[in-house]
C-alpha cells in the first residue's frame, strides 16, 4: 500500500490522481476532514481506505497496521502560513513527520514528506537548497519555522539520505478550493473577476517593487506531482530539494494570465496591504533547481500563461472542478 497523509488535502490529493493515472489505487489516504469541503476531492479518486490522522499515529506507535507499507507521502500539515498555535503547529508539521519518518526508515519504506520554500524566509538569505545553507536559514513565521526545525532534524540525524523532503513554492491548481484564505491568488482573482469585473493586489512598500510588481515562483500542482512521481520511483534520490519552476513572474503577470484566460480585459486595483502582514511579506521568492536538475529529474515546467489556462479552462470554468 501506499500512504499519502494529507491525501485529502491539495497537494495529497493530486498526487493520489497522478497515482490513479498510472493505475495505481492501492492506497490508503490519511487525514481529518473535520467540517470542511476537503472531502470532495476524494469524490472521484480511487483509494482502498480512508484513516483520520488521529487514528492512524497509534498504529504506528503499535506497529500494528493492517497492510503492508510499500511508501509513505507525507503531504498532511497545517498549511496555514497565519496559524498563529505555535504548540500545534510544532505537534503537527515536526511532531507527527519525525514519527512516521523514524517508522519508514527503521522499515526500509520510501518516506516522501512536504517542506516549504517559507522556511526561507524574507528571502535576504537567498533560496539554495544546498544542505550546508539550511541550518542559516531565518523563517518570518510560525509556519515555516515548524518546518525549518524538521529539516534540522533530518540533517541532524543523516536522514538526508534516506529519505526525500520537498521545498514547494508557491503552488497553485485544482483541489485546492477548500484552503479558504491559504488558496491561491489565481482561484481568488476569478472569484473576484466574476464578481466585480476587477481584482485587487496589495500596493507594494518597497521603492524597488512596483505595485503589482512583487515576484513569486508560481508552480502549477500538475507539475509538483510530476516531480513527486519520478521522485517516488527514484528511491536512490534523497535529501531536501526545492520544488518550483525556477523562474519569478510577477503578481501582475499572473493575474493578466487569468484575465486573458477569461477572455476579460484586465483591471487591476491596488489596494493597502495590512499593517500585521507588511513585516512578513514577501517581495521575492525564486527556486534554485541546478540540485534537482543535477540528479536527473527530468519534468519541464509548464509556462505561467498554459498553467493558468488550463486551471481556469478545465477546471474553475467547468461544473466539476476537481481533479479525477
Amino acid at each position: 500500500m501506499i500512504v499519502v497523509t494529507g491525501g485529502a488535502g491539495f497537494i495529497g490529493s493530486a498526487f493520489v490522481w497522478k497515482l490513479n493515472s498510472e493505475g495505481i489505487d492501492d492506497i490508503i489516504i490519511v487525514d481529518r476532514l473535520g467540517t470542511t469541503d476537503k472531502w470532495k476531492n476524494l469524490v472521484n479518486l480511487r483509494f482502498v481506505n480512508y484513516f483520520h490522522k488521529d487514528d492512524f499515529l497509534p498504529l504506528i506507535h503499535a506497529d500494528t497496521l493492517p497492510f503492508e507499507v510499500e511508501a509513505i507521502i507525507h503531504m498532511g500539515a497545517c498549511s496555514s502560513t497565519t496559524q498563529r498555535d505555535a504548540d500545534y503547529l510544532w505537534q503537527n508539521n515536526y511532531g507527527y513527520t519525525g514519527e512516521l519518518a523514524e517508522y519508514a526508515i527503521d522499515r526500509g519504506i520510501r518516506f516522501i514528506y512536504a517542506s516549504s520554500a517559507a522556511t526561507y524566509g524574507d528571502g535576504t538569505l537567498g533560496f539554495s537548497d544546498d544542505h550546508s545553507k539550511i541550518k542559516e536559514l531565518k523563517p518570518i513565521n510560525m509556519y515555516g519555522y515548524s518546518k525549518q526545525v524538521f529539516d534540522l532534524r533530518a540533517l541532524r540525524h543523516s536522514w538526508e539520505n534516506k529519505i526525500a523532503g520537498i521545498k514547494f513554492f508557491n503552488v497553485f491548481g485544482p483541489n485546492e478550493y477548500h484552503k479558504e484564505d491559504m488558496a491561491s491568488v489565481i482561484f481568488k482573482a476569478f472569484h473576484q473577476i466574476k464578481e466585480t469585473g476587477k481584482v485587487k493586489l496589495f500596493k507594494s512598500y518597497l521603492s524597488k517593487y512596483p505595485d503589482g510588481g512583487q515576484l513569486r515562483d508560481f508552480v502549477y500542482v500538475k507539475d509538483c506531482v510530476e516531480v513527486m512521481w519520478w521522485l517516488f520511483n527514484n528511491h536512490n534520490v534523497n535529501g531536501i530539494y526545492n520544488l518550483g519552476t525556477g523562474r519569478a513572474r510577477t503578481w501582475n503577470d499572473l493575474i493578466k494570465a487569468v484575465f486573458t484566460a477569461m477572455e476579460i480585459k484586465p483591471n487591476i486595483e491596488y489596494i493597502q496591504m495590512p499593517e500585521s502582514l507588511r513585516n512578513q511579506y514577501q517581495y521575492f521568492t525564486e527556486a534554485e533547481m541546478k540540485k534537482f536538475q543535477g540528479v536527473g529529474c527530468p519534468v519541464d515546467f509548464s509556462s505561467l500563461e498554459d498553467s493558468v489556462k488550463d486551471y481556469v479552462v478545465n477546471y474553475l470554468q467547468k461544473p466539476d472542478s476537481h481533479l479525477g
